[in-house]
C-alpha cells in the first residue's frame, strides 16, 4: 500500500467527515450498542459542522491514490482529538503512519506530554503505542452514554 502523509485542506472536510461516520458505523458495533453509534456519528452528517471543527483542528490526512484513507489530530497541548481510519484500510498501518509523524511534530515542538481520550477500539492501539490508562470516563452524547479512556504517554526521555 502506498500512503502518503499530509496536511489538511479544507476541501478534505466533507470526505473526512464521511469517513467519520462510516468508521464509527462499521467498525464499533459490537463494542458499542447501535443506540451508542448513533449518538456518536448521528445521521444526516452535519457537514457544516464538520468543515468548522477539522478547519480548526487542521488534521493529518493519509491518503491512498488521492483519497482520503484515515486522519488524526493533535492540538498544541498535546491532546489527539481524532484519529480515524476507513474501514476498508484498518490494520494496515495508517494509524501507526499517522502516529508516528505526530509524535515526531509533538518531540520537535517540545509538547512533553500526550493524552488522548479513547474510545473501546481505540484503545489497544494506544497501549501499543506505549500510553498507559488514567481514568476511565462515562461520556454523554444525545442522552447515551459512552465509555472511553483518558491516556496519556511521556516524550520525557
Amino acid at each position: 500500500m502506498s500512503l502518503t502523509l499530509r496536511d489538511y485542506r479544507p476541501t478534505d472536510a466533507k470526505a473526512l467527515a464521511e469517513l467519520f461516520y462510516d468508521s464509527v458505523h462499521r467498525s464499533a458495533l459490537g463494542p458499542y450498542t447501535q443506540a451508542q453509534l448513533d449518538a456518536w456519528a448521528p445521521y444526516p452528517i452535519d457537514h457544516v459542522l464538520w468543515q468548522r471543527r477539522l478547519d480548526l483542528l487542521r488534521p493529518l490526512v493519509a491518503e491512498q491514490d488521492g483519497a482520503p484513507v484515515g486522519f488524526m489530530t493533535m492540538e498544541p497541548s498535546g491532546l489527539i482529538g481524532l484519529a480515524f481510519t476507513s474501514t476498508e484500510h484498518q490494520r494496515q498501518g495508517v494509524a501507526q503512519a499517522l502516529f508516528d509523524a505526530l509524535e515526531a511534530k509533538a518531540r520537535r515542538q517540545g509538547i512533553h506530554l500526550l493524552t488522548v481520550d479513547a474510545s473501546k477500539l481505540a484503545k489497544p492501539f494506544f497501549l501499543k503505542q506505549g500510553f498507559k490508562v488514567t481514568s476511565e470516563n462515562q461520556v454523554q452524547r444525545q442522552g447515551k452514554v459512552l465509555v472511553n479512556w483518558t491516556m496519556e504517554k511521556s516524550l520525557e526521555d
